[in-house]
């Protein structure tokens, strides 16, 4: 086959699966407060991982 026949085959079959990708993809309205809340919480889970008054040093 056509290196160039294949690279366009390849665009057309790409294109296709975006759209319906695109089509079946459920649309996000907006931040909703089940994400604001988890978010929230990986915060304070990562507040309580690190110790307490110490200063934090990274590795160089």
């Amino acid at each position: 086959m056509n290196a160039d026949i294949h690279l366009q085959l390849h665009r057309l079959h790409a294109a296709d699966l975006r759209r319906e990708a695109a089509a079946t993809a459920p649309r996000p309205s907006g931040t909703t407060l089940r994400v604001q809340l988890g978010w929230r919480l990986v915060e304070l889970g990562l507040r309580m991982a690190m110790p307490a008054h110490r200063p934090v040093t990274l590795a160089a």
